[in-house]
């Protein structure tokens, strides 16, 4: 089959190409920045802005699109709100419309768990009120809105996947990647935002790449909604003390205070996975796994 894949040499993307290509699919990827690092090299990459370049002739033959380009900083979405909307907002209408004048049969998109905002039930179902807090979630929301509506116009199969927080080998963003470096830099003294008591879902990105291809494969409605996340959640000062576990350090923490770490955070975030587990997906990979297997890729970088 022959697959477009927006976003990927990034962090979630280039794993996902590589699994894709793993099935033996023929790859096309899109992305504004070819990162030399996590390319396949049975993909075909080619260098595009989904903002501003005619992405039409890219999706000719296409039958799946895995859109995942994206602006990702919920917290520089408060500071750059146009940033995060034309990236977000206009670049996945220019995707929708490069789908629909080539008649591509089914769209993947990576929302956000962020779409929910402060959720009232806790985990949270696909079913609960969006009301996000931040730009970034405003963007995501958009995102779905429109997709949803290319769907039911045009025809176009729609896999939409909320994610938790995704972390592992190849992310240079995220909680663990700023602990890794701050405490890089200083192993005696380690800066947390908030009071470190915000407390979130955090799923291996192996285990989230097998999710999504999961949904793209075992959907069945036209347009349809699949939370991605583990089914524990922990604290981010829980992540301080595992990570200075495995560097062998003991640093005095020092917090910034409050409940927030940024703009826009949420406090509390877990996903209700029954449904994507209906189509036969299990996390394989454990947190601590996963944080040791991400400490080691970051040592090797």
């Amino acid at each position: 089959m022959k697959i477009l894949v927006t976003g990927g040499t990034g962090f979630i993307g280039s794993h996902l190409v590589d699994k894709l290509i793993d099935e033996g699919h023929e790859v096309i990827v899109l992305d504004i920045n070819l990162n030399v690092d996590q390319k396949n090299p049975k993909a075909t990459y080619i260098m595009a802005d989904i903002v501003k370049d005619d992405l039409n002739s890219y999706f000719e033959e296409v039958e799946t699109a895995f859109h995942l380009a994206a602006d990702p900083m919920v917290n520089t979405s408060a500071i750059e709100p146009k940033k995060s909307f034309d990236t977000n907002v206009i670049g996945t209408f220019r995707v929708l419309e490069a789908c629909r004048k080539n008649k591509v049969k089914q769209i993947v998109f990576t929302s956000s768990s962020v779409v929910y905002g402060e959720a009232k039930i806790i985990p949270t179902p696909e079913d609960s009120h969006l009301g996000p807090i931040s730009n970034y979630g405003a963007s995501k929301l958009s995102n779905e809105a429109y997709i949803s509506s290319y769907a039911h116009s045009y025809g176009i199969k729609a896999s939409i996947v909320r994610l938790a927080n995704i972390f592992g080998e190849r992310s240079t963003h995220g909680v663990m990647f700023d602990f890794y470096h701050k405490l890089k830099n200083n192993p005696n003294r380690l800066e947390i935002l908030g009071n470190g008591e915000q407390e979130k879902s955090y799923l291996h990105v192996l285990d989230c790449v097998d999710a999504i291809i999961t949904v793209w494969k075992g959907q069945e409605k036209i347009v349809d909604y699949f939370n991605i996340g583990s089914h524990e959640k922990t604290k981010v000062k829980e992540i301080a003390n595992l990570m200075n576990k495995y560097l062998g350090i003991n640093p005095s923490f020092e917090y910034t205070g409050g409940k927030r770490g940024w703009i826009g955070d949420v406090p509390i975030m877990l996903l209700d996975t029954k449904k994507l587990e209906s189509l036969g997906w299990k996390n394989k990979i454990s947190f601590e796994n996963g944080v040791m297997r991400y400490i080691s890729w970051l040592k090797k970088k």
